[in-house]
């Protein structure tokens, strides 16, 4: 475990269901706190899905403490990140415009809650629909966006790097790529900076196997949900838990996050999938890809779609 630097660093996981339990579960076994505190709203379930995770400690050797809370946010008090899962899924005849207004209820008061006890947080949010939650937790925040983005791209890069290394039979660890755009079936996966060992991936692959890929990764939430019956969680869980280590551990680590642009790409005030440098400051550098015109077609593209949903929290008026 690398040494805790100055004091006693607590990370808060708000949202005990499956991606939070996992993600808490994540950040146990890699040190990265001494104490993981994991709320739910749900009576005893923090608490219970802490106390399994903490008996784990002994069989995998690791000494972060896990606390469970049942909605009470001083537990959380001096917490240096937060990831936010909590939200509920959408339900059969649920319009989008429903599904928002909910989650943004719910995510908006998750934020002021962390941030009375922990003013200085960094907010990861993973809720759902993710760009614009994202959005919510920044308006509900009012602190540096840079210090409030959302996990899709790590998830979405994720996949996308798992289906290649199946398709090229090779470890998935010397796979790297980017994804830009909203999360969901406008997302903008970018083969040219997509690298398997450092080989440019359209050296390895036909393009019509990379475009199929491509297509499975945009869909690739709707292909677990199909298969289960509910959204995933080991995948998602992980990846927001990658994000927190490369705060903690001030890793400066190049990664798709949902940010907020004012001006990077001509685009602005809009929260959206973009490469980042995280370290100890949340986002420290929003990183200028230089796209070719179908590239920036498809990420203008995908902006509209998100721009269309963040208005329609904007007319709920919440804020």
């Amino acid at each position: 475990m690398q040494k805790i630097k100055n004091s006693y660093m607590k990370i808060t996981v708000v949202g005990a269901g499956n991606v939070g339990a996992t993600c808490a579960d994540v950040i146990a076994h890699k040190e990265l706190a001494n104490e993981v505190v994991l709320v739910d709203i749900k009576e005893n379930f923090a608490e219970g899905k802490a106390l399994d995770i903490w008996q784990t400690a002994p069989v995998n050797m690791y000494d972060t403490r896990i606390k469970g809370s049942t909605n009470d946010y001083s537990k959380t008090a001096g917490s240096e990140v937060v990831v936010i899962t909590s939200g509920l899924p959408r339900k059969p005849g649920m319009s989008r415009d429903d599904l928002i207004s909910t989650n943004a209820g719910i995510v908006k008061s998750v934020t002021e809650n962390i941030l009375k006890y922990s003013p200085d947080a960094i907010i990861i949010v993973v809720s759902n629909p993710l760009d614009v939650m994202t959005y919510c937790a920044y308006l509900a925040a009012k602190k540096d966006s840079r210090k409030v983005f959302g996990m899709a791209g790590v998830l979405d890069t994720a996949r996308y790097r798992a289906f290649l290394a199946e398709a090229l039979d090779c470890s998935p660890k010397d796979i790297q790529a980017v994804l830009m755009g909203g999360h969901g079936d406008t997302m903008v996966p970018l083969p040219r900076y997509t690298t398997v060992g450092g080989i440019p991936v359209t050296e390895l692959i036909a393009e019509d196997k990379l475009n199929a890929i491509i297509d499975r990764t945009k869909k690739g939430g709707g292909e677990i949900v199909n298969l289960l019956g509910t959204s995933a969680w080991y995948a998602p869980g992980a990846a927001a838990a990658q994000m927190v280590e490369a705060i903690v551990r001030d890793q400066k680590r190049i990664f798709p996050v949902c940010a907020l642009l004012n001006g990077e790409y001509g685009l602005n005030n809009i929260y959206m999938g973009v490469p980042v440098k995280l370290g100890k400051n949340g986002i420290e550098e929003i990183i200028e890809l230089k796209l070719n015109a179908d590239e920036m077609q498809l990420v203008k593209e995908s902006a509209v779609a998100v721009k269309e949903v963040m208005e329609v929290l904007d007319n709920m008026k919440m804020f």
